[in-house]
């Protein structure tokens, strides 16, 4: 019973808590999204110590369903419509900021003496953004502009390239340490991508006819949950992305569904509720402590990653010919990253865990730099984008 109690004053706190802080971000220049992590903070085992067991214990599972209703609610952006005009730029982009980040970081770590393999790593791990923090911020301004749609297509395909230069470098170090040349990480790569996205049509097809035919035009909030937690439980159990599955599903539904006025409606009820939470408890089990073991390494990859995304979504903006708008915010805004970056660290410390005193520190303790304040360039761009 005391068990209980606690969870629900505690869920109960978050709730209101988070409210007033979402309301205290409308009148300061920090994005929702960090004052929640550093509340969270405030709150968390870096703090005072104020979440049970419990809500960490779950955390992962928090994490889940708050990364397919994004995935899923993304997907629903990747329209004919939204698409017509702006694919060769969405897809120019995101490869032009991925690759050039991942080059960037590479090489800047290398010259300074980090040694090579690491280094590689590094690289890819960089090229990864955090689509959650992107669509919050994109929702919590109201933004619904040229530039905004823009970012999310882009936002969207992020994680596909991030995976594929990851499986990449992987298979490099693993060249490097003098194993043989093989494709197995790029053969798990492409089967968890092409799973996902061969899972994603599957559930889609049907759900795209089947949904919305109880209430007319509008599938209800049961319907929408149903086939997001579905399509999700069903990609892990395959061991495909389930972020990918989500945001395929979303897309297919979003052009074949001729019958749906509002496809996502439902969701978008309930997914600021969820990343409210979702946000408070990241910034609850963060190790902030981890900070202190940056090093100059972990400052020379925050450095080059910033200037890298920068850089390299403005060089894709300018060879595929988009607005000055664009060409000028879109880096600033792609800076988030959160747990997909530590994801891919422990992956890698697992395949090579000699690498795992040096990589791991720099992994986490720089995505607690990007997590707080990547939002603070976001929201800066997004703003700019409508003031230009």
């Amino acid at each position: 019973m005391e068990t209980t109690s606690s969870s629900l004053l505690t869920l109960g706190a978050i709730l209101l808590l988070g409210l007033l802080t979402a309301e205290l971000a409308r009148r300061t220049f920090l994005p929702r999204v960090t004052l929640l992590l550093i509340f969270g903070i405030a709150i968390g085992r870096s703090g005072f110590d104020l979440i049970p067991a419990i809500f960490s214990q779950h955390f992962e599972q928090i994490a889940d369903l708050t990364l397919l209703m994004v995935g899923f609610l993304l997907g629903g952006k990747l329209t004919k419509t939204s698409m017509a005009n702006s694919a060769y730029q969405t897809v120019g982009i995101s490869i032009s900021a991925a690759l050039f980040t991942t080059l960037l970081v590479s090489l800047t770590l290398i010259f300074l003496g980090l040694k090579l393999e690491i280094a590689i790593i590094l690289g890819c791990i960089a090229a990864a953004t955090d689509p959650v923090v992107i669509v919050d911020i994109i929702a919590e301004t109201k933004t619904k502009n040229k530039f905004s749609k823009l970012l999310l297509t882009i936002v969207a395909l992020d994680d596909i390239w991030a995976l594929i230069l990851f499986a990449f470098g992987l298979t490099l170090v693993s060249a490097l340490n003098g194993h043989s040349i093989n494709a197995s990480f790029m053969v798990v790569a492409l089967q968890e991508i092409v799973g996902a996205l061969l899972l994603g049509i599957v559930i889609g097809l049907p759900a795209a006819y089947l949904t919305g035919r109880i209430k007319s035009g509008q599938p209800m909030l049961t319907e929408a949950l149903g086939i997001v937690f579905l399509c999700g439980g069903i990609a892990m159990w395959f061991e495909v992305s389930y972020l990918i599955a989500a945001m395929t599903m979303g897309a297919v539904i979003a052009n074949t569904a001729k019958h749906h006025h509002y496809p996502f409606h439902a969701i978008e009820g309930i997914e600021s509720q969820f990343m409210l939470v979702f946000f408070i408890l990241a910034g609850a089990t963060l190790e902030v402590s981890t900070l202190n073991t940056i090093g100059l390494m972990g400052l020379v990859y925050i450095a080059s990653r910033l200037v890298g995304k920068y850089l390299g979504a403005k060089l894709g903006a300018h060879l595929t010919r988009t607005d000055p708008i664009t060409k000028r915010q879109i880096g600033t805004a792609l800076f988030p990253q959160a747990g997909v970056a530590i994801g891919m660290a422990l992956v890698a410390t697992y395949q090579f865990p000699e690498y795992h005193q040096t990589l791991l520190p720099i992994a986490i303790s720089t995505t607690i730099f990007f997590e707080i304040l990547g939002p603070v360039f976001t929201r800066l761009s997004i703003q700019k984008s409508t003031q230009l």
